[in-house]
């Protein structure tokens, strides 16, 4: 039986492209102090572009995964859901942990994420607090409590 071991910081990649969600993500996860370091891709390619290391991130040292991506569904260029298709139709990806954090209300968007191999659905609440109690508890689960898959020893 293989051991499987993660063995890298825990950071997140957030993928987010309302300015305004993503300043309310980033101050919740650094109030409640669970990640090493958050980067940020604005659209559904940036995205791509950042896990793959191609693009702009051709040179991005080490190419190390994140340990969960927080993706938002209505994203410019490609959509939330086409990321993550393609996340797991990649060997390097197809177990990343990938949390759907968006505003939509639609239950097929609900379906369609863990059809897709999203591993949590998680709408924003329009409540600032909330909002942001909801955020930290995210980080805290996904970096702190989750045992990620990592890599086999």
């Amino acid at each position: 039986m293989q051991k499987w071991r993660n063995t890298v910081a825990r950071n997140i990649l957030l993928v987010e492209d309302n300015p305004q969600d993503e300043m309310l993500i980033l101050r919740a996860l650094k109030k409640s102090n669970v990640a090493n370091k958050v980067d940020v891709a604005r659209d559904g390619q940036q995205a791509l572009d950042y896990l793959f290391c191609e693009g702009e991130f051709a040179g991005r040292a080490g190419g190390e995964m994140p340990t969960v991506v927080l993706l938002d569904i209505g994203l410019p260029r490609l959509s939330g859901l086409e990321v993550l298709a393609r996340l797991r139709a990649d060997a390097r990806t197809r177990l990343l942990p990938v949390a759907i954090l968006t505003s939509s209300d639609d239950d097929r968007d609900r379906l369609k994420s863990y059809e897709s191999g999203a591993n949590s659905f998680v709408r924003k609440p329009l409540d600032f607090t909330e909002f942001a109690e909801t955020v930290a508890r995210l980080g805290v689960y996904w970096l702190a409590t989750n045992e990620p898959p990592g890599k086999a020893t």
